[in-house]
């Protein structure tokens, strides 16, 4: 087999330093190994004492930890994000226009343009959600677009995250921690704000008030509670929009309006920022037994006096084999061509894609097609026989539960690791924010890194960890 070549750098390091990537490499020269390593235990110190911590479930013991967070940021010229940004605005106005279409006329469906089975018979259709007209018809109003990159002008989709994208306080406390280790470096640099982030969050919640609320609309964000992986990003959230952050057990619906409790008596809510599966949000509507959310919250909302975001039924958008045809719905609704390109993507619901995978399974990224977190997936090059067999066996069995795509050189950014500074595969995560008055993207996202040498799995929950995304100002 012909050796492949080393996958694109960002920064063109040791020896091609890119432009963007200028302060950086003097910033690397001028620095010593010591003085990375004592800041990289501060920054421990920092996130401890911030509480940033990132719970894994599937693990024994102490299942609280820290995301590894690494000092080298990654760097993004002007030009090259405002590419990335219109092209991630195509594709969130393309997603709700779906949303909203499967949920009314299904258009798309009747052009032919993509199967009904994998609609009406996906486990995330939500038939209550039929009819219901949303405001601004918009169901993914925080969008996680997650992507990556294989050469200088070279960027892929690899997944859309619509129903409840997590990881935007990791995006806002990198940089927090970064200007308070580097200060010197920050004021030399030109780097884009990502602060205003939960200003231009609540914005567009407020911008989706139901049609029955007068005034100022009152948004709450609802949370599972303590337990939940993702907790301290919602309780940040909540104290940086300024908004109370409730559990079930603080709403109640009477007359089909949504109140919450407080030391003052009950005060209405109009939007809810849910993080919350749909299962259990509403125990009269989806599960019975459930006592994370609140009896009646489906029915406020069909009466027009309760915004949920995201809407309840947007994880048919996360799919991955409904992603094979958001290129297509950018044509279909938009009429316009995608500025953005997914991963080419195998079927393995049809025969002949299902073949073509099972003959070259060593070769390529195998995934559910409900799988996330960096579960349920095969990266073949790297797989053991045991695993190949596993996944042809899972394959055979139940083909339309997975796609499968090539194995992409992600691109490399450097990374301070206990051997040095060395490449490693990061992809990125920006944050869309969709409000019936216009779209919002903070300059850059959420970099993930995978910290193991030649891993292409960047998930927190597999060993991955995060870096700051500079986008320059000019």
């Amino acid at each position: 087999m012909p050796q492949q070549p080393p996958p694109f750098d960002e920064m063109g390091w040791p020896d091609a330093i890119r432009p963007p990537y200028s302060l950086i490499d003097a910033w690397l020269k001028s620095a010593t190994a010591d003085q990375l390593a004592l800041k990289r235990r501060e920054a421990e110190v920092l996130f401890r004492r911030i509480g940033i911590t990132f719970a894994v479930y599937t693990e024994g013991g102490d299942a609280e930890r820290l995301i590894p967070f690494d000092l080298i940021p990654r760097v993004m010229a002007q030009a090259e994000w405002q590419r990335l940004r219109k092209g991630l605005e195509q594709r969130a106005k393309a997603l709700n226009a779906f949303l909203h279409d499967v949920y009314h006329d299904r258009d798309i469906i009747r052009a032919g343009k993509i199967p009904e089975k994998l609609i009406l018979h996906n486990a995330e259709f939500r038939p209550e959600m039929n009819g219901l007209d949303l405001p601004g018809h918009i169901y993914s109003h925080i969008s996680g677009i997650d992507m990556v990159r294989t050469g200088p002008d070279d960027y892929y989709v690899l997944e859309d995250n619509c129903r409840t994208p997590s990881g935007v306080s990791y995006m806002v406390e990198n940089r927090e921690v970064m200007q308070r280790l580097f200060p010197d470096l920050f004021r030399r640099a030109r780097v884009a704000p990502v602060a205003h982030y939960a200003d231009e969050l609540l914005e567009t919640l407020r911008s989706v008030a139901p049609p029955n609320c007068h005034g100022e609309p009152t948004v709450a964000l609802l949370t599972p509670g303590i337990h939940n992986s993702a907790y301290y990003e919602h309780a940040f959230l909540a104290d940086e929009m300024g908004i109370d952050l409730v559990e079930g057990a603080d709403l109640i619906v009477r007359n089909d309006i949504c109140y919450m409790r407080t030391t003052a008596g009950l005060e209405r809510v109009d939007v809810i920022y849910r993080r919350i599966d749909d299962a259990y949000l509403d125990p009269l509507v989806f599960r019975p037994e459930s006592m994370l959310g609140c009896a009646g919250l489906h029915f406020a909302e069909r009466a027009g006096n309760l915004t949920i975001t995201n809407a309840i039924g947007g994880g048919i958008a996360d799919d991955k084999a409904v992603y094979i045809h958001v290129p297509e719905m950018v044509r279909f609704y938009l009429g316009e061509e995608p500025l953005l390109s997914n991963v080419p993507t195998y079927d393995c619901s049809k025969p002949d894609e299902l073949k073509y995978v099972l003959e070259h399974l060593d070769e390529l990224v195998v995934k559910a097609v409900h799988g996330s977190g960096g579960y349920g997936m095969l990266v073949g090059p790297h797989a053991s026989k045991a695993q190949l067999q596993e996944f042809r066996d899972l394959l055979k069995t139940k083909p339309e539960t997975y796609i499968a795509q090539p194995t992409l050189a992600l691109s490399t950014v450097p990374t301070f690791v206990e051997s040095g500074v060395a490449p490693r595969h990061v992809d990125l995560r920006p944050f869309v924010l969709s409000g019936s008055d216009k779209m919002r993207v903070v300059p850059g996202g959420l970099t993930r890194v995978a910290l193991k040498e030649g891993s292409l799995v960047v998930n927190s929950s597999q060993g991955g960890g995060t870096k700051d995304t500079w986008v320059l100002e000019e």
